[in-house]
């Protein structure tokens, strides 16, 4: 088991580094660190249900002139599936 708090956006962190544990549980699921292009998501938009099912990984576009982050169908994973 590990130490964690939920931060002020809703998201569950671990104590000891601060680290986004729905980013650690996709990281132990695909068996590689995630690439600083890839996001991870909550299927159910639920920031608490870190379950490998309800998690999705994608590229992650950023797009300075328009001023958000799209998500690009290339390279997703959906975990646990």
């Amino acid at each position: 088991m590990y130490s964690s708090y939920i931060d002020d956006k809703g998201y569950e962190r671990l104590c000891n580094s601060g680290k986004l544990v729905h980013h650690l549980v996709a990281e132990r699921k695909l068996g590689r660190k995630l690439k600083p292009w890839e996001a991870v998501h909550h299927r159910n938009r639920n920031k608490l249900d870190n379950r490998p099912i309800n998690l999705h990984v994608s590229r992650q576009v950023i797009s300075q002139f328009v001023g958000y982050t799209e998500v690009d169908s290339v390279g997703d994973y959906t975990l646990g599936v």
